[in-house]
């Protein structure tokens, strides 16, 4: 097996690299977007919180419309194409019990990462959404393989 490099993903943060990397993050009503490029064997993975900047504050990756398209723009820099690359998605889980369906931020996090891909014509292969539960994840960059575990409340 190949000797990865490892790295934490953090909410609100990216990670893109050419060298092989082992990428672990925890996911409960935030979500995760992993893009691989099947040419190039390169890949990069977003953690956001929140659906869409409101404009207000600073333009981050907590929100999946940014952080969506800045992890695209970073799989393009390394030379990837739009065409080449392919996504998972993970988490969106509604771990807290809310009487206003406006609250689901987890069901709009999905939402909001579904819609970009498709306006990009990049296609999900793969997914685990929703629900009640969170989600650990290991994002391979180089195979573009996705390991998951279902979690409960008291382990996140």
């Amino acid at each position: 097996m190949n000797q990865y490099l490892q790295h934490f993903l953090y909410p609100s943060s990216l990670f893109v690299s050419k060298e092989p990397h082992l990428v672990k993050t925890i996911l409960g009503s935030c979500v995760a977007v992993c893009l691989w490029d099947s040419k190039l064997k390169v890949g990069g993975i977003n953690h956001y919180m929140l659906p869409n900047w409101n404009g207000n504050d600073l333009a981050s990756p907590k929100y999946g419309n940014i952080a969506i398209d800045k992890l695209i723009d970073r799989m393009l820099f390394l030379g990837s194409r739009i065409d080449d690359l392919q996504a998972k998605v993970f988490g969106g889980g509604e771990l807290m019990q809310t009487g206003n369906s406006k609250t689901l931020i987890g069901e709009r996090n999905i939402r909001v990462a579904r819609l970009m891909l498709e306006e990009r014509n990049i296609p999900v292969v793969a997914s685990s959404t929703g629900g009640k539960q969170g989600r650990k994840i290991i994002f391979f960059t180089d195979t573009g393989e996705v390991r998951h575990k279902l979690l409960d409340k008291k382990s996140i």
